[in-house]
């Protein structure tokens, strides 16, 4: 296996796992999943958006194979705890998210950004004022 095979392997998996993200979000809004699944959606969800990592990316090797375990572990675990019929209409309706690569609904992101920015105010202003 060559390395343009290798690379189009990893591209078509990182694409799978943004589309499984897309779906999970959705399966999340539903109120016939069971609380358990939620949480583990809001998990990994989370883990995906969130610029912490539970092993820092500058660590040689580290730094990213806890992306490339932790965050297909927590998708696959929502996917298990989801009933076949909701997440298969999810992923249907996740197709639509996206055209051209890019979200159709990308206001979403706007609390996520809200909340590390407030994060990082707070951050700053107990190392500068020590308040």
């Amino acid at each position: 296996m060559g390395i343009a095979a290798i690379i189009a392997s990893l591209k078509t998996k990182a694409q799978d796992l943004s589309h499984n993200l897309s779906a999970l979000s959705l399966v999340y809004k539903r109120k016939d999943v069971s609380i358990l699944a939620k949480g583990v959606i809001l998990l990994a969800v989370g883990y995906a958006l969130s610029p912490i990592d539970l092993i820092p990316d500058f660590i040689p090797i580290l730094g990213y194979l806890d992306d490339l375990i932790i965050l297909p572990a927590l998708i696959f675990i929502a996917i298990k705890l989801i009933p076949r019929e909701i997440l298969e209409e999810c992923k249907a309706e996740a197709k639509g998210l996206w055209q051209n690569g890019k979200p159709k609904k990308w206001y979403y992101a706007i609390p996520i950004a809200l909340v590390w920015i407030l994060a990082f105010g707070i951050v700053v202003m107990k190392m500068i004022l020590g308040v």
